[in-house]
């Protein structure tokens, strides 16, 4: 059975002013940036009603973001025919996804990573016949899911990540823990649809140790380190 394409999805493709958002305003890409990527933000229709979102966990084993949530998708290489071609070409890849299967709604505007360098453009697609779909190499992909949206917007499954002086929304479903560039893409893309739920983001969580990358596990220590030892040695009042 083919599922139509829901109205707050169809609503959302045909936005106009996704580019004025303020997330996709502040990480606009400069003027020049080179490495382009694109990502396959995939819904579906959940079996047990409403829809659902494909995202995949990163092998833990990687240096670089280990254990983190993503959206199927990678570099646009020489020989692809566009971000739309990249996206759905390492979707294949990734979690063994039919391009010929997917409805692709849009793209919406470059984001610029600044850690990677990167341009990243979001695909937005429908999935009207999910077939199943898993993990293709395990050195790059840990797992692959299909997550409810209702269990993403409920607002006991939401609050800010905190890492240093990093804040951003975040979210925690089970043990799959959200956050970075795909929470915040996710999290702009339920505001401009409409179907986000009020949220505390208030209430701060840090990120869980599996999810840093070996960089991260250093800097927490050295603040931690530095931490102890002004608590050590605390400066004096002056007078």
């Amino acid at each position: 059975m083919t599922a139509p394409t829901p109205e707050w999805l169809a609503a959302l493709a045909a936005r106009t002013d996704v580019a004025e958002h303020e997330w996709f305003s502040t990480y606009a890409p400069p003027e020049g940036a080179g490495r382009r990527s694109a990502v396959l933000i995939l819904f579906g229709p959940d079996p047990r009603g409403g829809e659902d979102v494909v995202l995949t966990e990163r092998a833990h084993t990687l240096r670089s973001h280990p254990g983190q949530v993503s959206f199927p998708g990678g570099r646009v290489d020489p020989d692809d025919d566009g971000s739309v071609a990249a996206a759905l070409r390492e979707a294949e890849e990734e979690v063994g996804l039919d391009p010929a299967g997917v409805e692709v709604l849009a793209t919406f505007p470059e984001l610029f990573l600044a850690p990677s360098q990167h341009a990243v453009t979001p695909v937005l697609g429908w999935w009207p016949r999910p077939v199943p779909v898993g993990v293709v190499d395990r050195g790059e992909v840990e797992r692959v899911l299909r997550v409810p949206v209702a269990d993403l917007v409920a607002p006991r499954h939401r609050f800010t990540a905190v890492f240093g002086p990093y804040r951003g929304p975040a979210f925690e479903v089970g043990d799959l823990f959200v956050w970075g560039f795909t929470a915040m893409l996710l999290s702009s893309l339920f505001e401009l649809a409409g179907v986000a739920l009020p949220w505390d983001a208030g209430i701060e969580r840090p990120l869980p140790e599996r999810v840093l990358s070996p960089w991260m596990r250093q800097a927490q220590a050295q603040a931690e380190a530095e931490a102890a030892a002004r608590a050590r040695h605390p400066k004096e009042p002056r007078g």
